[in-house]
């Protein structure tokens, strides 16, 4: 299997949030999104996932204007559906109502297939406590990995 050409990661979702299950949903897009995302040109600022009429949809995945659109261009912050299966979609709308879990984008990238994808993750927010102790073993990690062998 060959790598992909786009891989744009959340960073910042595996710090804030504490990510559970993970799953890879298409995405309904126009011509111009996907110009823009084998580009590279995508922000994962708030971006979030909800249900609306039993389809889950991502709000605020920031995807920039592509440049030689023209008046036919798309809006950035526009919702856009995700496809999933209708077993996960039922599977993940009931495991959303419990306290604290949530859906987050977590990496969007091109499949070999062609088609951009999205991975999202059920995910519970993390306290504060708990994302100081992320900081610390990756410090540590990063200490361990620089420390001169003997």
């Amino acid at each position: 299997m060959m790598k992909p050409d786009v891989e744009i990661r959340n960073r910042k979702a595996g710090f804030e949030y504490e990510l559970l299950d993970r799953y890879t949903a298409g995405m309904v897009l126009t011509g111009t999104e996907i110009k823009s995302i084998r580009q590279g040109k995508v922000a994962f600022n708030d971006a979030w996932c909800y249900f609306s009429h039993g389809a889950l949809w991502v709000k605020n995945l920031n995807i920039a204007p592509y440049p030689n659109a023209g008046r036919f261009n798309h809006e950035p912050l526009r919702p856009r559906k995700l496809l999933l299966k209708s077993r996960e979609l039922a599977k993940l709308q009931s495991r959303i109502k419990e306290k604290g879990l949530t859906l987050v984008p977590v990496r969007l990238f091109i499949a070999p297939s062609g088609y951009a994808k999205l991975e999202i993750a059920l995910a519970r927010g993390k306290k504060l406590y708990d994302k100081r102790q992320t900081l610390l073993e990756r410090e540590a990690k990063r200490r361990s990995r620089s420390a001169p062998e003997s």
